[in-house]
C-alpha cells in the first residue's frame, strides 16, 4: 500500500475550491439608464364648480365636499392624489406634476392630515351655519369669472347693464341733472 504525501491530498482537498473561485468584472460601456416615465395625470373633472372654504389658520382655500385632496393658493389650483401633488389654473386641470419643494411656503408648511381636519372641520361649520356662515366660501365661475361668495356686493353688480340705464352713448334718463 502506497502512502499518499500530504502536499498531494492537500491539493486535492483545496482543488475543487479553487476551482470555484473566479473573477467578475462588469464594464459598462456608458449607455444611458432609461428614465422613470413620468406620473401620469390624474383625471379630475367637475360638472360644476366646486366649493372652497378658507379655514382660519391656513392661509389658503380647500375644496370642500369632494373626494380630493384640492387647494387653491394664489389663482393656482393644487391637488394630492396617487402620493404625489399636482398643480393647475384651472380646478378640471389640465394637471402637471410639481415636487413638493416647489408647493407655495402655506401648503408646504402643514402637514396633509391638518388640511384635512380643518377642511372638515370648516365644512362643518359651513353647513351648520348655512345662511349665518361668516368664513370666506368661494366658488370659481365656469367662465373664468371669479366671485367670491360672502362678500358684500353692490346692487349695481348683480343688474345687468341694459336695466340700468348704461346704453351705448345714453345717460341714466331716470335722473334729475339740474
Amino acid at each position: 500500500m502506497r502512502i499518499i504525501p500530504p502536499l498531494l491530498i492537500a491539493a486535492l482537498v483545496t482543488l475543487p475550491i479553487q476551482a470555484q473561485a473566479g473573477v467578475n468584472v462588469d464594464i459598462n460601456v456608458g449607455l444611458p439608464v432609461a428614465p422613470l416615465p413620468p406620473p401620469i395625470a390624474p383625471r379630475v373633472t367637475f360638472r360644476s364648480p366646486p366649493l372652497f372654504l378658507a379655514p382660519g389658520g391656513l392661509g389658503f382655500y380647500v375644496g370642500v365636499d369632494m373626494p380630493y385632496d384640492l387647494m387653491l393658493v394664489s389663482g393656482t389650483y393644487y391637488l394630492f392624489q396617487g402620493n404625489r401633488w399636482y398643480r393647475a389654473s384651472s380646478y378640471n386641470g389640465p394637471w402637471m406634476a410639481v415636487r413638493y419643494d416647489l408647493l407655495p411656503a402655506p401648503v408646504r408648511q402643514h402637514r396633509l392630515e391638518r388640511i384635512r381636519s380643518d377642511r372638515d372641520r370648516e365644512y362643518r361649520r359651513y353647513r351648520e351655519e348655512q345662511e349665518h356662515y361668516r368664513g370666506r366660501p368661494y366658488r370659481p365661475g365656469r367662465d373664468g369669472d371669479e366671485r367670491r361668495y360672502g362678500e358684500r356686493r353692490e346692487y349695481r353688480d348683480e343688474v345687468p347693464h341694459w336695466d340700468r340705464g348704461e346704453h351705448r352713448g345714453h345717460r341714466d334718463h331716470g335722473r334729475d341733472d339740474d
